[in-house]
């Protein structure tokens, strides 16, 4: 699963969650960073708003596609936590 807890001043928090349905098609146990660009294209269209996000070093969260695509967000902030 992966999950994101929001925050917005004045609103209640919310939980925006994806399932992994095991086993998937292509045998991996994880998410594909895709999957995380879709949970947060959907963050943010349910919140309408800015997002930061603060993440850890897993391997799919530092892929060539989620740096793009994060890259030519400026709505989408990241703070990556050390290692």
């Amino acid at each position: 699963m992966a999950a994101l807890v929001c925050y917005k001043p004045g609103e209640r928090s919310r939980l925006i969650y994806r399932p992994c349905a095991d086993p998937r098609p292509d045998g991996r146990k994880s998410f594909a960073w895709a999957y995380y660009r879709d949970l947060i294209a959907a963050a943010h269209r349910q919140l309408g708003g800015p997002i930061v996000l603060v993440w850890d070093n897993v391997n799919t969260h530092l892929a060539a596609g989620m740096r793009r695509y994060v890259a030519e967000r400026d709505w989408l902030t990241i703070y990556r936590l050390p290692s």
